[in-house]
């Protein structure tokens, strides 16, 4: 790549792609965007680096009041991270520093979904849900109890996406009660899946159903927002959708950063800041906590979510996206499914669309399918997770800025690379 700029970027011989994935789902703001670029420098002429151990920037204090406005009443206080895992291992570190504090420093250990995904260090690693991960790392990661994930497409046999997700809650309170509830730290989820399992969304009852489990028992609460939020999802949080079922903790990063610089925040309210801070203070910091420089950007970040109607953007603009999936799906033998919110949307890949079978794992269709979007100027981001026991799907994520013509742009694109590879499918007789 030679540049970027918008929603597109150029390679080196003029071509011109749609970042229709948004990187890693993290460029909502799309790239080069001249106020947050402005914001970066501007910061780097003045200081770029202060440890907050030493010192306080006012470019950390105006992220900080500006992320705890756009997450609303729940939240006081923000703990700056340099990327995703970083904020969720805060959030575990941090629970368990309150649960200590409070004379409760049996509880120790983490309840997750399988499938699930929560990032690349050992911590964050030990909550994702992925079989092939965990036969790789779980000597030197051992896993957190996981409970089905509430899926809403590859589901057992005989049941609903409501029984499936009636199951998960009955399993999560099956397993606070098998560790010993006064064990049980905290229960870590994705309020909208993200890499595990493609943007799958439970009922809606699922989410009061998690808030008051975890509250009976004592636990805490973890949203990973990493991925869903800043807007991704049409609303600043995902949680947001869930008013009757706010978690205790939030791990934000990717949206928050648009991958301008790394950046990564844990949020929490004050009645948990405020006892830890009474009783000992929360003894977790990283060289690039709270990073002026990369503060700055966050601020220009979320003023622009704000200023350009972001998030309404992301709804409208997902709402259109879903309809042409919708369509491309009907008359596609390959897409089993569409799903998401906003604009965190994937596509399922299937041989046969009744029954759900997958191709064969040796086929790789996801990888394949990214090669040929290329070669129709289209960038994706294919996923297969857990050795393929969840599906294989693309994550269909461009960023916020998106408008309507750039939809179907890569819409048109995305229907002509699927119908190529049906092509090929058929030939070599695989569908």
């Amino acid at each position: 790549m030679e540049r970027a700029e918008g929603i597109y970027y150029w390679s080196q011989d003029g071509r011109r792609y749609i970042d229709a994935a948004s990187g890693p789902v993290a460029v909502n703001l799309g790239h080069g965007n001249p106020a947050i670029l402005k914001a970066i420098e501007e910061q780097a002429r003045k200081v770029s680096f202060a440890f907050p151990l030493s010192f306080r920037s006012e470019a950390g204090i105006a992220f900080s009041d500006a992320l705890l406005a756009a997450a609303g009443p729940r939240f006081q206080h923000v703990f700056v991270t340099s990327g995703g895992s970083e904020a969720v291992e805060t959030c575990m570190k941090f629970a368990r520093t309150y649960a200590v504090r409070k004379g409760e420093s049996a509880r120790r250990f983490f309840v997750s979904h399988d499938p699930s995904y929560h990032g690349a260090t050992l911590g964050a690693m030990s909550l994702t849900g992925d079989c092939a991960m965990q036969e790789l790392f779980g000597a030197i990661a051992p896993p957190a109890m996981k409970v089905p994930a509430p899926l809403s497409y590859r589901i057992p046999e005989g049941q609903t996406a409501e029984d499936h997700a009636r199951h998960s809650l009955e399993r999560l309170r099956a397993s606070i009660e098998e560790l010993g509830p006064e064990n049980v730290l905290a229960f870590v989820m994705e309020p909208i899946s993200g890499l595990s399992s493609g943007a799958s969304a439970a009922p809606d009852f699922y989410y009061k159903g998690v808030r008051e489990i975890c509250s009976a028992y004592g636990v805490i609460l973890i949203y990973d927002e990493v991925l869903t939020g800043a807007g991704r999802t049409g609303a600043f949080l995902a949680s947001h959708h869930w008013p009757q079922s706010k978690p205790d903790l939030i791990a934000l990063s990717k949206g928050i950063s648009s991958g301008y610089l790394p950046l990564g925040a844990m949020l929490a309210p004050a009645e948990m800041v405020d006892l830890v801070a009474r009783s000992g203070g929360f003894p977790h910091a990283q060289t690039y906590t709270n990073t002026p420089l990369a503060c700055a950007a966050g601020a220009a970040i979320l003023r622009a979510i704000e200023e350009e109607g972001l998030i309404a953007n992301a709804e409208t603009m997902g709402d259109l996206l879903r309809r042409r999936l919708l369509e491309i799906a009907r008359n596609s033998p390959i897409i089993g499914d569409v799903r998401g919110r906003g604009l965190l949307l994937a596509i399922e890949i299937v041989a046969d669309k009744r029954t759900k079978r997958m191709l064969p794992l040796n086929v790789n269709s996801p990888a394949r399918i990214g090669q040929i979007a290329m070669e129709q100027g289209l960038v994706l981001y294919p996923r297969r997770t857990n050795g393929g026991k969840f599906g294989d799907w693309l994550m269909i994520t461009p960023p916020l800025i998106i408008h309507a013509s750039q939809v179907l742009d890569l819409a048109e694109r995305l229907e002509r690379t699927l119908n190529l590879y049906s092509d090929e499918l058929v030939r070599d007789q695989l569908i």
